[in-house]
């Protein structure tokens, strides 16, 4: 359930009436109506605040208002809040003792015990947040500590969600080690809240990659009734997608009392239910609670799958529970290594001199003993005296485990990430600042806000080699182990790691299985197979049932043609009765249409070379100097790349063939147009020259000046290209619309708006071109090469002209086959149009090759 804002609203009236701050005046003061808590603290110049679960049970104050409100009592040891608490106390003073860390500065701590309940746990964070410290003030303004810069904690959800909210609206930043609700990613409600454990919407990902793994398409999903197991169950609601083969055969909220009626309702729906795969998103005391009713109605074969919140559960993994939970896959927080920690927990000793403290309380639950005063009755029953020198190697306890560091290693991240946030803060040069006016924050006067800019930016990495930094949401990067519980053959259990799931900048969410390792609780030793129907038979297709998921179907013969419609690669054979891979279909090398293309090509490509090879021999003859031999050969080698091309479009489409086809096709073409806008220009410029006056215009067309004007036309059509490529590039598709039983390849251009830009600049040019041409048509010259521009560019326009709508209405293959053919017949126009005369005086007709047949004075017309 959500946190009762009622409680909430109470907490805070009963808080600020306890706690006023105005003070008492004397030479040693006190904050009046003080309410204490219990708590760990040691002084520093900067302090930082920790909520941990020290106790799990809590006596509630008398809140009639008839007398004064007393203090909650705690009690029922957790030996693993201790831990975790005196985890943090270990992690400052390591980064005390660090001399590259926060040098010159020292750490200390004030923690609270929140007992879970969420009162006190708030109590105990607005006792942070507002500096109201255990301590004595001695000025007379009643100055103490500055307020706590930060915090750690809370471990649990419902309380983070409502101590952040608050927190928040005064940037106080806090970094929770075990709070995982997906809602506390939302920045507006909680902007200085973070956490080093992933959030659950990862951890919900990272299920339903396990049910995807294994093929467990029907699974039952058993919550909390918390913020924990609520916002979980939505997760599962939007991400599990019966697209991808995944449904929930039903959702309970488990009861937090031992509700037996609920819980044998439960218990019945999970046996009576065809899914074998139980999913429980809920806390360690409710899964006791349902376990002594599945051990009653002895439920077995079931393959359960945990969170994080009960995963590593010492008080399930029982040999009695083992015949029902043994299997389990859960996912759980990643586990660390802390170096040096045993050493610093095994010094613990408890101060005789204090009531009340943590350090004993943990050493009368460790020894089973009491310290004096003890209760009345304690002795006679036997009971023993503590004296602080036990020796804690003589006794079994989790709190020396270092192998299983998870919510501690944690716990050592949240307070390390404090820190270099600080020791950033404390680097900054003044002037250069990132507050306003470039100012930097100060240690006398610091202020949690400016704390919270440095936690955005933390980047650290772990003496155990994992990173630490937050998102825009204050998440850590996420990673999560993978578990199985382990029924060994002496009657011993282990829990083993078989996996992890974590998600990277470069790979996304990864999930990692080491199935050799797992153990399966059934005989088969097998995954389970967990469906609500079982795959269709050959020759019926899925039918959904009424009224139920699209997991659940009825399986009804195929229509024709059709065996399933999940498939595009596939078609039933005649009989209906078999899947076998449909046809495919592009334009091939190995048909005949494929091969006379092919063929076209490379013989347009040849001629290209002979008559290159031609005009280089006769280079210096006067026909080939009266062309501007430079531009010819330009153009020769630029027809022979539009040959080429074209067999970029023969053969199955890959994405490289896909992207390069246009753009070679683009380039070569507009570099082959650019040469014959050149030479039209040079025409009509070398005519205007022979003009009195007219020798000024020979200047802007010299040979740099052509090149240039080359290479800028193309350029322009290369940046087309480019463009068109980075935003939306073609891409090969298997178009199954055109035949039911044939693929056809094809590339799809991405975005026809480039693709008309790129045909529509060669149009521009080669318009271009023609009008100059045939403005110069009838120029006085013997030989007149304008007359043969505009032929060529004539038969260039009326093939693409041509080539549109008949690339349209075709198809498929035959698409590919019209442009090609468009660049072909374009192609060869231009080279027989140019350069056939040319070829024929040169090799046939020698004697018009003269200066003064060029000229118009020789004997030949």
């Amino acid at each position: 359930m959500f946190f009762d804002i009622n409680l909430l609203l109470l907490v805070l009236c009963f808080y600020f009436s306890s706690a006023s701050f105005s003070p008492r005046y004397s030479t040693s003061c006190q904050l009046q109506g003080q309410f204490h808590l219990n708590g760990m603290h040691k002084a520093g110049d900067v302090i930082i605040g920790g909520l941990f679960q020290i106790h799990f049970f809590s006596t509630h104050p008398d809140l009639s208002y008839t007398s004064e409100a007393q203090q909650p009592t705690c009690y029922g040891f957790d030996v693993l809040g201790f831990k975790q608490a005196q985890t943090m106390a270990f992690a400052i003073d390591e980064i005390n003792r660090n001399p590259n860390l926060l040098p010159n500065v020292t750490l200390g701590y004030s923690v609270y015990d929140n007992c879970l309940q969420l009162g006190i746990g708030f109590r105990g964070a607005l006792k942070l947040a507002s500096g109201q410290e255990e301590q004595v003030i001695i000025h007379e303004s009643c100055e103490g500590t500055p307020p706590v810069l930060g915090i750690v904690g809370d471990d649990s959800s419902t309380r983070s969600i409502a101590i952040s909210a608050v927190l928040g609206l005064y940037r106080m930043p806090m970094v929770s080690y075990y709070a995982t609700c997906a809602c506390l990613s939302n920045r507006q409600k909680f902007p200085s809240f973070f956490r080093t454990i992933p959030s659950d919407a990862f951890q919900v990902r990272a299920m339903i990659q396990m049910l995807k793994h294994f093929g467990w398409t029907w699974a039952g999903l058993l919550i909390s009734d918390d913020d924990y197991g609520l916002h979980a169950a939505r997760s599962f609601q939007s991400d599990l997608s019966p697209a991808d083969g995944g449904c929930l055969a039903y959702t309970e909220i488990l009861p937090w009392s031992e509700d037996r009626v609920e819980l044998r309702r439960i218990v019945d729906l999970i046996k009576k239910s065809t899914a074998r795969v139980v999913i429980v998103f809920a806390h360690e005391s409710q899964m006791i609670d349902l376990m002594k009713e599945v051990v009653r109605q002895n439920v077995t074969g079931l393959q359960w799958i945990a969170s994080e919140a009960w995963t590593s559960a010492a008080v399930l993994q029982t040999p009695h529970l083992m015949p029902y939970l043994g299997g389990t896959l859960g996912i759980a927080i990643r586990r660390g290594e802390i170096p040096g920690l045993r050493d610093f927990l095994f010094n613990i000793k408890p101060d005789l001199n204090h009531n009340n403290t943590y350090e004993k309380n943990f050493w009368e639950h460790t020894f089973k003993c009491r310290f004096a005063p003890p209760p009345s009755g304690w002795v006679e029953a036997g009971g023993a005296i503590c004296t602080g020198q036990e020796n804690l190697e003589t006794v079994q306890t989790e709190f020396l485990d270092i192998l299983n560091l998870r919510p501690e290693y944690n716990v050592y991240k949240a307070v390390y990430a404090l820190a270099y946030a600080l020791h950033e803060l404390l680097q900054c040069e003044p002037g250069r600042g990132p507050f306003s006016g470039n100012s930097c924050g100060d240690l006398q006067r610091l202020e949690p806000w400016q704390l919270v800019y440095y936690l955005e930016k933390v980047n650290f990495t772990t003496s155990f080699g994992d990173e630490v930094s937050f998102d825009e949401n204050g998440d850590v990067l996420p990673i999560y182990d993978i578990m199985n519980w382990q029924w060994l053959p002496d009657g011993g259990i282990k829990v083993q790691n078989v996996g992890e799931v974590k998600k990277s900048a470069l790979k996304g969410e990864e999930l990692t299985l080491n199935e050799d390792k797992i153990f399966w609780n059934i005989k088969s030793k097998e995954p389970p197979r967990s469906v609500c129907s079982e795959s269709c038979p050959p020759g019926t297709r899925r039918a959904r049932k009424k009224g139920e998921p699209e997991c659940c179907f009825d399986c009804i013969p195929c229509s024709e043609g059709k065996i399933s419609n999940k498939t595009e690669d596939f078609w039933s054979s005649p009989q209906r009765d078999l899947c076998v891979p449909k046809k495919t279909d592009f334009l091939s090398y190995h048909e005949p249409l494929g091969i006379c293309l092919t063929a076209t090509s490379l013989l347009g490509t040849f001629i290209c070379a002979v008559v290159l090879g031609i005009f280089i021999y006769h280079r210096k003859t006067p026909i080939v100097r009266a062309n501007n031999s430079e531009l010819s050969f330009q153009l020769l080698l630029s027809l022979k790349l539009c040959f080429l091309c074209s067999l970029l479009f023969i053969g199955r489409p890959r994405l490289w063939t896909c992207q390069l086809r246009h753009a070679a096709f683009g380039i070569s073409f507009v570099l082959c147009v650019s040469c014959i806008l050149v030479k039209t220009m040079v025409v009509l410029a070398v005519f205007k020259a022979s003009k009195p006056g007219g020798e000024a215009s020979l200047k802007w067309f010299g040979a740099v000046q052509q090149r240039g004007t080359v290479l800028v036309l193309t350029s322009v059509q290369a940046a087309i290209c480019t463009a068109w490529l980075v935003s939306a590039s073609p891409v090969p598709h298997k178009n199954t619309h055109y035949h039911n039983d044939k693929i056809v390849y094809e590339c799809v251009v991405g975005s026809t708006i480039g693709f008309a830009v790129l045909l529509g600049y060669i149009g521009l040019l080669a318009l271009l071109s023609f009008l100059l041409a045939f403005l110069a048509r009838n120029l006085p010259d013997n030989f007149n090469e304008a007359k043969l521009i505009t032929f060529s560019m004539l038969i260039f326009c009326a093939v693409w002209v041509a080539f549109v709508p008949a690339y349209v209405s075709s198809p498929g293959k035959y698409a590919d086959a019209v442009e090609v053919f468009a660049i072909l017949a374009s192609s060869f126009g231009l080279l027989l149009a140019l350069f056939g005369p040319k070829c024929y005086i040169i090799l046939l007709r020698p004697e018009r090759n003269t200066k003064k047949a060029i000229m118009g004075r020789g004997t030949g017309s």
